[in-house]
């Protein structure tokens, strides 16, 4: 069997990975704190002929080898976490961080971590994200508020019609070392791995901390140009591999119908 039929179907299920990653950050070209993908690949193991060096009859040394690749895998899909573009709202409970840092919050018994800052207030008055998971910690908003201050250090203070703060809290921010290992599980929510490492508490605003923008909303980093660029190239290396198996099948129908 030609090895070119196996190794262009490698192609093709590679291409597909990066399709499916370059539309997953199209869908989400208007999703809140939404970070893009990219997938990236690695050649496979080659099949070796002739080694490179190897020893002539005459004795000198062949200067280059002979191998055959036989294809290409994912090796990994890459998110890639620089800020979108901010959104003006006026929106007291929409938060944007302006560089590193994501919020916590409680999801499921389970610390997350978003960079979605659409925050709203429960029945309860607790600040909570759009699928009710409360910010931590925790703060509740009095029923006779009628200001929501947020600043740049995350201080956030109710306050009542004259002005007087009826609660207040700190929102701190947290850090990962290595930001892409995180674990997305959707709804624009991250899960420590072993890969990210533990989250690291700080202020907003302070050493490597970003700080916080009340009023606005981070939006996706995706590029629509980029990432339409990016689908056309897959679609066709898609067909160029395509076409190599078409190939491929035509030169064994070939051989299988030459006659002696």
């Amino acid at each position: 069997m030609m090895r070119s039929l196996w190794t262009a179907a490698s192609g093709m299920m590679a291409m597909q990975m990066n399709i499916d990653v370059t539309s997953n950050n199209l869908a989400n070209i208007s999703t809140t704190g939404f970070k893009k993908s990219r997938a990236e690949f690695e050649d496979l193991m080659y099949q070796t002929l002739k080694i490179a060096g190897a020893a002539t009859a005459d004795g000198d040394r062949i200067p280059t080898g002979l191998q055959v690749g036989m294809g290409v895998r994912p090796v990994t899909v890459h998110k890639e976490f620089s800020v979108g573009a901010f959104q003006n709202t006026g929106n007291p409970l929409d938060l944007a961080i302006e560089g590193d840092g994501f919020f916590q919050v409680e999801a499921n018994g389970d610390f997350a971590y978003t960079r979605a800052g659409a925050f709203k207030l429960d029945n309860d008055g607790r600040v909570v994200t759009a699928n009710g998971y409360p910010l931590q910690p925790e703060f509740n908003v009095p029923f006779e508020t009628q200001n929501i201050v947020v600043t740049e250090n995350g201080r956030i203070v109710a306050m009542d019609k004259f002005g007087d703060e009826l609660a207040g809290a700190d929102i701190p921010l947290f850090t990962f070392v290595n930001s892409p290992g995180l674990n997305s599980i959707g709804r624009n929510l991250y899960l420590p791995t072993e890969a990210s490492g533990d989250p690291v508490e700080g202020v907003p605003g302070e050493e490597n901390v970003g700080s916080i923008a009340q009023g606005f909303l981070e939006g996706s980093n995706v590029d629509m140009v980029e990432e339409m660029v990016k689908l056309i190239t897959g679609q066709r290396a898609y067909e160029v591999n395509s076409k190599a198996i078409m190939t491929s099948d035509q030169m064994l129908q070939t051989a299988n119908q030459i006659k002696r």
